[in-house]
C-alpha cells in the first residue's frame, strides 16, 4: 500500500506541474507571459517531485496512521506541500539556466494544484485501503471491559479503520461477552490469547492498572510480536500540563494556569462573533421553518431556555428549539434524555437526532454566554453530582461552554461516561489553539453529515 501511495503522489505531482505550466501559458496572471517548450521545464519538475518525496517522508506521510483524522491529514499535506514548494524553488534557481524563466505564477499555480491533486490522490488510496480493510481487517484485542474499552470497540467498528475486534481480556469482570464480542480470558492469559488468536494489535484500555501490570502486559504482547497501544489515564493527561518552578531554591511541580488570557481570548472571541453571525444569517430561513413546524405540531413555546453552567461555574439560559412536550419533567424531575425518550414530540425526535434543536445556541455565542467550541454545558443539578465524584471536573468551567467540543466529536455525547468526557474536555482546554477549534468544527460537520448515533 505504501508503494501505491508513493506512485500516486508522483503521478499527481507531475500532473500538477504540467497543468501549472499550461495554466501559466494561458492566463495573463499576474502578467501575460509565454513560456518556452515544456521539455525545458522537465528538470524543474523532477526537482519538485524529489523534494516532495523527501519532505513527505520527513512528515511521516508514508507511515501508516490507522484511525487518523482526515482533517489532520489535509493539514499535514498542506504544510508538507508548502515546504516542498519552497525547497524546490530554491533548488531550481540554483540549477536552472540564466535564460530560463522560473516565474512566480508557475510556482504559485504548482503549489495550489499540487495540494488539490495530491489530496485527491490520497482520497483514492484511502478508498482502495478501505476496500482492502474490509476483506482483510487487522485482528485487534482490547484489554479491559469498562467504559473505555467499550468506547474503543465503538471506534474500531468504523470500517475505514480496518480493525476487527476478536475479543476482550480482563480479570475482574464476570461477563462472558460485551456488545456481542467475547471476553477471552484474564490478564494472566494475555500471551496465550494473543498467540492462539493470531492477534496483530493490542489496545490496553485499563486506566487504573499499575505500572508493573502495564509492563507485564506489554512484555507479553511484544513476546508474541503484537503491536501495543495504551489509552492514557487521567494522571498522564494532567501531567502533560505540569511546569517546573521553585520556592527559594526548593524545586516544585506546578500545574499551569490553562485559562485563556490576552490575545488568545480575543482571537477566540473574534472567531465566535464572526462564526455565530454568519451561522445565524445563513441558517435563519431554516430556523424560521423549524419554528413554524414546532408551532404547528404542538402547543407551547417554540424555544426552550434551560439553565446550564458555563464560564466560572455561572449559570446561563441555554437556548434550544423545544423538542419535548411542555412540562416534560413535571413527573420525573431533572433527568438525562435517553434513546427512544417518550417525552419527545415527533418533530423533536428528528431535531434531536440531527442536532438541529441546538441551532438557537448561536444566539448564546453571539451574546458571549457560550463559544462555538468548548466543553458542553451541564445542568446545575448534574454539575453538583459530578463535581463530587469526577477529579478536576470543575476545571471544565475555566472556559466558556461550547456548541460542540472535543469530547462530542469523539463520540462522547448523550448517555456516555462523564469521566471520559471530562478527560477530553481537559485535554482541549490544555491544548487549545485556533486550528484545534477549526478542526473540531470540521469534524462536527462531518459527523452530522454521517449521522451521530449518540444524538437523541
Amino acid at each position: 500500500m505504501r508503494f501505491v501511495t508513493i506512485t500516486i503522489d508522483i503521478v499527481m505531482a507531475c500532473l500538477a506541474f504540467y497543468f501549472s505550466y499550461r495554466l501559466r501559458n494561458t492566463l495573463p496572471i499576474p502578467t501575460a507571459l509565454r513560456l518556452g517548450p515544456f521539455i525545458d521545464y522537465v528538470p524543474q519538475m523532477v526537482i519538485f517531485v524529489i523534494s516532495l518525496l523527501g519532505t513527505f517522508f520527513f512528515y511521516r506521510l508514508y507511515h501508516v496512521h490507522r484511525g487518523g483524522s482526515r482533517v489532520d491529514l489535509l493539514v499535514r499535506l498542506l504544510s508538507a506541500t508548502s515546504i516542498t514548494a519552497l525547497v524546490a524553488t530554491a533548488l531550481s534557481f540554483m540549477v536552472s539556466r540564466p535564460d530560463q524563466d522560473l516565474t512566480r505564477g508557475l510556482v504559485v499555480y504548482n503549489w495550489a494544484l499540487s495540494i488539490i491533486l495530491i489530496a485527491i490522490g490520497r482520497a483514492i488510496t484511502g478508498w482502495v485501503g478501505n476496500l482492502l480493510h474490509r476483506r482483510q481487517p487487522e485482528r485487534l484485542l482490547v484489554v479491559g471491559t469498562g467504559d473505555v474499552a467499550q468506547m474503543v470497540l465503538q471506534k474500531t467498528q468504523q470500517v475505514r479503520l480496518g480493525y476487527r475486534v476478536i475479543g476482550f481480556v480482563d480479570g475482574d469482570s464476570p461477563a462472558t461477552e460485551i456488545a456481542g464480542v467475547p471476553v477471552l480470558g484474564g490478564r494472566s492469559e494475555l500471551g496465550r490469547i494473543v498467540r492462539e488468536h493470531q492477534v496483530e494489535e493490542v489496545i490496553i484500555a485499563l486506566t487504573q492498572a499499575t505500572h508493573d501490570e502495564m509492563l507485564d502486559m506489554i512484555s507479553a504482547c511484544e513476546a508474541e510480536r503484537a503491536s501495543v497501544r495504551i489509552f492514557p489515564d487521567l494522571f498522564q493527561i494532567i501531567a502533560s500540563e505540569l511546569a517546573i518552578s521553585d520556592l527559594d531554591g526548593l524545586p516544585l511541580l506546578q500545574v499551569r494556569n490553562i485559562a485563556l488570557r490576552g490575545w488568545k481570548a480575543t482571537a477566540k472571541r473574534a472567531m465566535d462573533v464572526v462564526g455565530s453571525s454568519l451561522a445565524l444569517l445563513l441558517l435563519s430561513p431554516l430556523m424560521m421553518l423549524i419554528a413554524l413546524v414546532i408551532r404547528i405540531e404542538s402547543k407551547g413555546p417554540t424555544f426552550y431556555a434551560q439553565t446550564r453552567v458555563g464560564l466560572d461555574g455561572k449559570p446561563f439560559p441555554c437556548l434550544k428549539f423545544r423538542s419535548m412536550r411542555v412540562d416534560a419533567e413535571a413527573e420525573t424531575g431533572p433527568v438525562w434524555a435517553t434513546q427512544d425518550d417518550p417525552r419527545r414530540t415527533r418533530v423533536g425526535e428528528f431535531l434531536r437526532r440531527t442536532s438541529l434543536d441546538e441551532l438557537p445556541q448561536f444566539i448564546n455565542v453571539l451574546l458571549g454566554e457560550m463559544s462555538l467550541v468548548g466543553p458542553r454545558p451541564e445542568r446545575p443539578v448534574f454539575v453538583d453530582q459530578f463535581r463530587a465524584v469526577v477529579p478536576r471536573y470543575m476545571e471544565r468551567h475555566k472556559e466558556k461552554a461550547g456548541i460542540t467540543g472535543w469530547a462530542q466529536v469523539n463520540g462522547l455525547r448523550g448517555d456516555t461516561s462523564i469521566v471520559e468526557r471530562t478527560k477530553y474536555d481537559l485535554y482541549y482546554i490544555e491544548n487549545w489553539s485556533l486550528f484545534f477549534d477549526l478542526k473540531i468544527i470540521a469534524r462536527t460537520v462531518l459527523n452530522l453529515l454521517r449521522g451521530d448515533r449518540n444524538a437523541y
